[in-house]
């Protein structure tokens, strides 16, 4: 069967790696959209125009179920997107819920995009599961340039994750699929005082439920 992962840039070829390792047996389209990077600063209504096409595209060459390896666009915009495509839309979103169980301390910080922190949807999250938790967003609005590019500047990661611990947070959601390829350094510098969480294995086990149903 033919899977779908989409993402703007390099960070759906962590996601469709991860897939590709938990069902062998299925083919994974990768699609993405480099020419209009970054997404995480655009409006939802220019996303919209951006990946509609290319989510039709996807189903019409056969993928039954797409993966939106892209947290920008899962928060801003895959309500609309469900509408107009007609397979099944998996969205990867930032994991406020199981943050705001793992916190000890009460506090925790998401790294994520400017539009997925603005997002109706990553607000309401906020809202339903973190009325007595703080929530440290420490700006990373160059983080996915610079993970796309490929040049990976430590002294802005070491900055962000340090005003995270500073802040007494205990769990660092990662929330953007660029995010995971820098995961190992994020932990590094975190030394044990933070869990890192990212959502590629709930997103993995959500997909073998829907596969089931599709077969």
């Amino acid at each position: 069967m033919k899977i779908g992962v989409f993402d703007s840039g390099v960070g759906g070829l962590s996601v469709a790696g991860a897939i590709q390792k938990a069902l062998p047996e299925h083919e994974i389209v990768l699609r993405e959209d480099k020419a209009n990077l970054p997404y995480g600063t655009k409006s939802p209504e220019q996303l919209l125009v951006l990946v509609m096409p290319i989510m039709q595209g996807m189903a019409a060459e056969g993928c039954k179920v797409i993966v939106v390896a892209c947290n920008t666009v899962t928060t801003s915009i895959i309500e609309e997107l469900r509408t107009h495509v007609a397979v099944p839309l998996l969205g990867m979103e930032p994991m406020v819920q199981p943050a705001s169980m793992l916190t000890k301390t009460g506090t925790i910080a998401v790294f994520a995009t400017p539009t997925t922190l603005r997002s109706t949807r990553y607000n309401w999250l906020k809202s339903i599961y973190c009325e007595n938790i703080a929530v440290i967003e420490p700006d990373c609005s160059t983080w996915s340039k610079m993970v796309e590019d490929a040049v990976v500047d430590r002294k802005q990661i070491e900055k962000n994750v340090q005003e995270a611990l500073d802040s007494n947070a205990d769990v660092i959601v990662l929330g953007c699929t660029h995010y995971h390829w820098i995961e190992d350094l994020i932990k590094e510098i975190a030394n044990n005082k933070a869990e890192v969480i990212q959502p590629e294995q709930p997103v993995i086990a959500e997909l073998k439920r829907v596969l089931a149903q599709l077969s």
